[in-house]
């Protein structure tokens, strides 16, 4: 019988010797949050509308 259980270890996650991860502390403007907004609407617009099905009704709508 196999262990599904088992304990499995995660191990360290190295970082890229050429890449450089800074994070800036300062809050952000209201313009930085808008363009954040406004770019994260259009990405789930842009994922919603390649996903989305034509069911068999509107289809016949069409027609």
């Amino acid at each position: 019988m196999v262990n599904i259980l088992k304990h499995n270890d995660m191990g360290l996650i190295k970082e890229p010797l050429d890449v450089d991860f800074v994070v800036d502390p300062r809050p952000l403007t209201k313009e930085e949050e808008n363009a954040i907004s406004e770019f994260i609407k259009a990405d789930k617009e842009k994922r919603l509308a390649k996903t989305k099905r034509v069911t068999k009704s509107q289809n016949e709508l069409k027609n």
